[in-house]
This record gives structure tokens, sequence and C-alpha cells, in this order.
């Protein structure tokens, strides 16, 4: 194996590692790399150092440096690398690059996920679909109607879900049709498919989109897994809608996480002694949801204008621009929404410079700086 080639297989070994630790978990690591400063740092750390670290102690301290020497865990990470290569699934570590800049505003996304397909992860528009995994036919119909209107206006949104029965296979299918990339978050490893009735879905999803999981070979379908996956449902996308759901409704946590990362939430109305239409009255009626009944409805509440109307403006944009704000003006277009830390990667541009451009493209009422200074488009 080239040199270069097996640096890489021990990284992801690490990495792979890290995530098979006994009560580490996802934020704990988080915070301890951004502490140290670097994942190689944190391989090094013999066990005192760690424990200084506030939040450690000796007991979380002792197990991080045990878990990076175990035999057995190190060699459950090669095995998984072993399944990843043969399989040419990609890795999505915290720190790569091509890790989604959505979930990384999220403190407890995973530290590592793995995709079977090709996507981008970055796109302006995503949107999850959830709801209940028994629909009524109004309910399918509904989510059916829903997605042809997403692709008439936005044909570059994709569809985010869970490949469940019910609403999530429906999002997927209609998303298909529609000509919409699709992103199917599993609870299961990728040698598996649950259900397995969805298995020809699944592998038309890989040619448009992809199945996403955070779960190693082996660990099947449990019930805990469905309700952590949601978090990532939540996390990629903009906003999250539901449709038909019960007061119990795993879809119903999926809201509740994307309330609590500040994303959107909308809920389709129903009757109200259907017990199918209780988790999105109850969402409206707390104010944990906006109503929407149509498409239209959930881009007018997040300010979303037609494509059409971008490309017949996008000329004479681009002749108001510098080659330098014409070049951060682009990435955000494409892209969508960006940290700053993404755009000065992906421009090359130091502080200094980047900050001018920044500023300058603010005074002109192209972009905006939101929170946590990721910039957007100005809507």
């Amino acid at each position: 194996m080239p040199p270069k080639a097996a640096k890489k297989n021990d990284d992801l070994v690490r990495k792979t590692a890290l995530t098979l630790i006994p009560g580490a978990g996802d934020v704990r690591i988080r915070r301890l790399i951004a502490y140290l400063g670097s994942l190689d740092e944190l391989f090094r750390s013999r066990p005192e150092s760690l424990a200084r670290i506030p939040g450690v102690g000796e007991i979380l301290s002792n197990q991080i440096y045990n878990g990076l020497k175990d035999k057995g865990i190190l060699k459950r990470a090669e095995q998984e690398v072993g399944f990843i290569e043969k399989y040419n699934i990609e890795t999505h570590f915290f720190l790569d690059d091509n890790y989604p800049y959505r979930l990384q505003q999220c403190e407890d996304a995973p530290l590592l996920f793995f995709s079977l397909g090709k996507t981008n992860f970055n796109k302006p528009k995503m949107i999850a679909i959830v709801g209940t995994r028994m629909p009524t036919v109004q309910g399918k119909e509904i989510t059916k109607k829903l997605v042809e209107e997403v692709a008439q206006t936005h044909p570059d949104i994709t569809i985010v879900s869970g490949l469940a029965y019910g609403i999530d296979i429906t999002a997927h299918k209609a998303a298909l049709k529609a000509d919409l990339d699709t992103i199917a978050v599993l609870g299961h490893g990728l040698d598996t498919l649950y259900p397995p009735s969805h298995k020809p879905t699944a592998q038309d999803i890989i040619k448009q989109g992809c199945l996403l999981t955070e779960f190693l070979s082996g660990q099947g379908p449990d019930k805990p897994n469905f309700v952590k996956r949601n978090r990532i449902i939540a996390g990629l996308s903009d906003a999250t809608i539901v449709i038909e759901a019960g007061l119990r409704s795993g879809a119903l946590i999926t809201a509740d996480i994307a309330n609590s990362y500040n994303r959107e939430v909308f809920a389709i109305p129903g009757r109200i002694k259907d017990h199918k239409s209780a988790g999105p009255n109850f969402l409206i009626k707390s104010n944990r949801a906006a109503l929407a009944e149509s498409a239209s409805d959930i881009f007018r509440f997040l300010g979303w204008s037609s494509n059409e109307k971008k490309k017949t403006n996008q000329p004479d944009l681009f002749e108001k621009f510098s080659e330098d704000e014409r070049k951060v003006y682009t990435l955000l277009l494409t892209q969508g929404d960006c940290p700053l830390d993404v755009i000065s990667r992906n421009t090359g541009f130091s502080p200094g410079k980047l900050s001018t451009v920044l500023l300058n493209l603010e005074f002109q009422g192209m972009i905006e700086c939101l929170p946590g200074k990721i910039y957007s488009l100005c809507r």
C-alpha cells in the first residue's frame, strides 16, 4: 500500500475508533478536540493531561485514553475501514472539508458518518419531510403534491427523510419522480436495509442522492437508533415539514430537535378529531411550527423566491461586482448559507481581505450576516 494511502487508512481507523469509546460521546469528543487544538493532540495526550481539562475528570480521561489504546476497539475500527473500502463508502468526519456545514452548527451532530451515493450536502436549499408510518390516503397525496410544487419552482432543493414506511418513503419516491436529489438517513449500518421492501427505492436514491448513516456495519435497526438519527434529518435541513403524525410520533421528536437548532418547522394541519393530525395540530397550537397548506406557504415564510427570478437577475448583479465580490457571491449562490471559515477556505482570501469583501457586499444589500458569523444572500 502506498504511504499516502496507508496514512489515510490509519487516520480513518483512528476516527472510527473515537466513535466506539464507551461513555465518550460526540459532544465530549468534539469539545476535547476543540480544547486541545487537533485530533493528533488528543491521541498524544496522557490521561493525567486529559483529566485537567474542564468537564473531563479522571474517570472520563481514563476511558478515552484506554479506549484509544484498546486492541478490541482498534480491531473493530480496522474491520469497519475494510468494509468502507470494499463498498466505496464515503466518510465524513466533523473536521473534514466534506462535512456538511449545516451539521457543523449542531453541537451533538455525529463525529463521523457514512454515505453511499453522490450528493452535495451543502446545496443552497434542503428540506426534511417527515410523518407517520401509517398515513391516510390524503396524507400521501398531500406529500406527493407538496414535493411536486417544490420541484416546479425550486428544482435545486434536496428532500431529506428517513426511508421509513408511510410519509418518509412517499416523500423519497415523489422526489425521485420529480428529479430532485433526496437523502435517506438510516437507523442502521450500510450492510443492511430496513425495511427490506424499500430496497428498490434505496437503490434509486443512491443514483439520485445518497443513503446516510452514522452507524457501523453490523448495527441493526434497533428502535433507539431511529430516534438518534432524527437529529441528522433535522440538522441537515433548513426546514422540517411534518405531515400527519400522532402525539408520540418520531416526527415530533424531529420537529423538537429542529426547533432546538433554530431551524424552521412547518406542519400541515388536519381535522381536530383525527389522531393522525394530532401531532401537526399540536405543533401549530403550541407555536412550535408554522402552519403550511402548500409549498408556496413554506417558501414565502422562508423568503425563498423562485430560481427563475434569480437566474434573470444574476447577470445584472455580476456586472456590479468586483472579481473578489463575484467569487464570494457565487459561492453563497451555489452553496447556500456559509460560515465564515467555509468562505475563507473556499476563496483563499486573507482575513483582512475577506472582511472587506463581505462588508462591501453587505453595504450593497447583497448579503447579510446571520448569528454565528454565517453569511447568507439577502432574500
